[in-house]
């Protein structure tokens, strides 16, 4: 995991993307958020988003959503934003190798509500956003007819991922959450 000297070191916060060339890595760190790394193996380019849900939410009572510039934090677009830099560089999205990473249990359940009665719920938006990522990253792969080569998704806990653009080589720390955390989602049957 040596970094030569001549090469830039980019940080991604959630809802950012780079695009690069063989002189650049690329770290982040991820918890329910899903990133993907692309990367074509005879140009040496490559890049990564880190987004945080799979799509906007367009729905408005006032009617049609007015048109938006792409924004990172949501994986269709974010994968929008690479197909354009990938466009630029006079390649093809299908040229390109795909690394996926994310899409953890980080947290406690949210609070039951009653749902009817005797029955309760939660609200699902909230728990299940991992899993919803997870499934965004897999299908927009599949949509855009990118090969998946890797992936480390799901699981309880938090991932660090660092991706070298010049070798294609992604490596990935994986933190399982405390063990007192893990006892109150199994006491509430929500351990994966």
């Amino acid at each position: 995991m040596h970094k030569p000297p001549h090469v830039i070191e980019i940080y991604l916060q959630p809802g950012e993307y780079w695009f690069g060339d063989e002189d650049t890595r690329i770290r982040t760190i991820l918890g329910s958020c899903v990133a993907i790394t692309l990367w074509h193996p005879h140009k040496r380019i490559g890049g990564m988003c880190h987004f945080m849900l799979p799509a906007r939410n367009h729905q408005s009572r006032a009617g049609p959503a007015p048109t938006m510039a792409p924004d990172g934090r949501y994986g269709d677009e974010a994968v929008r934003l690479l197909c354009e830099e990938i466009e630029r560089s006079g390649s093809c999205a299908t040229e390109f190798e795909a690394k996926l990473f994310g899409g953890g249990r980080m947290f406690r359940p949210g609070p039951q509500r009653l749902h009817r009665p005797g029955a309760m719920t939660r609200d699902s938006a909230t728990d299940s956003i991992h899993d919803r990522n997870i499934e965004a990253g897999r299908e927009l792969m599949r949509r855009h007819g990118i090969r998946v080569v890797a992936e480390h998704l799901g699981g309880l806990g938090h991932r660090q991922v660092v991706f070298d653009i010049w070798s294609g080589h992604a490596w990935m720390k994986h933190t399982p959450l405390p063990a007192e955390t893990v006892s109150q989602l199994e006491e509430h049957g929500d351990v994966l």
